[in-house]
């Protein structure tokens, strides 16, 4: 088995829910950057309040920054297996990770690309109910991750890293073609 997995693909395609899975059934820590970045401020590190600053004027944590909180909890692991999710989402911030991986001899074992139609992404986050979620909205969040992924999945490809997964049908059929990949 894996134990160093990156997770990769479109709003919706259900990353998060594989990856929870994944990481339970494995005993792999999940790093998601959105819940690491909540859990620091949560704690009140110096990397958190750096953090909570920077959202409370609105704005964007730096890649810099999220960087040195990955660093930190990787740093933490003793060895435990671990999968990334939302983290890099381009190719900027997958050459900056590299090294970081390579100091602490982690480096990335499998790159996992959900990949779904946008029809049913659509219909997928519609589905959700958030108030943030009207179709605009979402067809624009598409473009962005098109704009900015594209590159990335180049980036991993070129590496042998990525392996595609279909994330249409059940939760149990996509998690199976997960498994066997980083069997």
């Amino acid at each position: 088995m894996k134990q160093r997995l990156l997770f990769v693909g479109p709003p919706g395609a259900g990353k998060g829910t594989q990856a929870a899975r994944l990481c339970e059934k494995h005993g792999l820590r999940h790093l998601s950057t959105g819940d690491l970045l909540r859990a620091e401020v949560a704690a009140g590190s110096e990397l958190g309040k750096e953090a909570e600053a920077v959202m409370n004027r609105g704005e964007l944590v730096t890649d810099s920054l999220v960087l040195a909180i990955v660093k930190a909890q990787l740093s933490a692991l003793n060895g435990q297996g671990w999968l990334m999710d939302g983290f890099p989402r381009n190719v900027a911030q997958a050459e900056a990770l590299a090294p970081l991986l390579q100091e602490l001899d982690q480096a990335i074992e499998s790159v996992v690309l959900l990949e779904l139609d946008d029809a049913v992404l659509i219909e997928r986050l519609l589905g959700r109910g958030r108030t943030d979620d009207n179709e605009e909205v979402i067809r624009n969040r598409l473009e962005v991750y098109k704009q900015q992924t594209a590159p990335l999945i180049d980036h991993y490809s070129s590496q042998n890293l990525l392996a595609r997964v279909q994330a249409n049908g059940s939760v149990d059929a996509i998690a199976e073609r997960i498994e066997s990949i980083v069997a």
